[in-house]
């Protein structure tokens, strides 16, 4: 046969090797995978938060009120898609806006702390875990957009 493996011959060589077939993953369990992952990453970020409040040299819970801007960053996302046709035609009014509400959102909650910090209320050790707590923070949030904002059999819409 030419040394070439047809797509049967490979994977009966495949399991005459390794003695196990390859398993494919279903697209839920891909999904559940992503979501103990994002739960995670969050977890390590509000962990983040937690310290930069509760180690015994911060010991002030002000850095605590950015959980609001994590509550308040997705909402105008969510209103606009709500309200927002599904057309994919280069830019939408308020697709735009709601942009720019989040970024103004997100920028609030890196500023507050550093705003807290050159007023003396935070000490700036608080200041930089209560700002690492929020990039992965973000990130989280972004990346529970990108994997369940497809709109496809396993997004966050059924939920």
């Amino acid at each position: 046969m030419n040394g070439r493996l047809a797509v049967g011959d490979k994977e009966a060589s495949e399991t005459r090797l390794t003695g196990r077939r390859r398993r494919t993953e279903s697209p839920q369990m891909a999904g559940i995978k992503a979501l103990v992952a994002l739960s995670f990453s969050g977890a390590i970020g509000l962990t983040f938060l937690l310290l930069g409040c509760a180690l015994e040299q911060y010991g002030v819970y002000w850095p605590l009120f950015v959980l609001i801007f994590y509550v308040l960053s997705p909402i105008p996302y969510f209103i606009a898609k709500r309200t927002s046709d599904d057309s994919d035609s280069g830019s939408n009014a308020c697709r735009e806006l709601a942009y720019f509400f989040t970024t103004g959102i997100v920028v609030s909650a890196f500023g507050l702390p550093v705003v807290l910090a050159r007023a003396y209320l935070i000490k700036w050790g608080a200041c930089g875990l209560v700002m690492a707590g929020n990039v992965v923070i973000f990130l989280t949030i972004l990346g529970f957009f990108v994997v369940f904002g497809g709109g496809d059999d396993f997004s966050w819409e059924q939920w």
